[in-house]
């Protein structure tokens, strides 16, 4: 598979991703130089935000305000869960992936 295969595929997932409401949709003009220090702090953020979204839905829920639904407040708890578990583990394969590199032997 391209390169350019695989943009396309990443950002028609991207724009299904925005769509089902998980992401902020793209920039319209995209930069072909990625840096990984504001790609980390994006996706760390967004699990903070959804974290504390599911938050804020949980107290709303617990306090009886009617505009809280308990299956909304369920969902929202959901996502924080997969966002964070996901976070993890790919941190742990970059502590992983690092220490395979420290180890090897040159």
């Amino acid at each position: 598979m391209n390169t350019s295969a695989v943009d396309n595929l990443l950002a028609q997932m991207r724009v299904a991703a925005a769509a089902a409401g998980l992401r902020e949709p793209p920039q319209v003009a995209q930069t072909s130089k990625v840096d990984f220090a504001n790609v980390l702090k994006s996706s760390l953020d967004g699990v903070a935000q959804t974290q504390s979204k599911s938050e804020e839905m949980q107290k709303a829920f617990v306090l009886g305000d009617d505009r809280v639904s308990l299956s909304d407040t369920m969902i929202a708890m959901q996502k924080a869960s997969i966002s964070f578990q996901t976070t993890v583990q790919v941190r742990n394969k970059v502590v992983q992936a690092y220490n395979d590199i420290m180890n090897m032997q040159v």
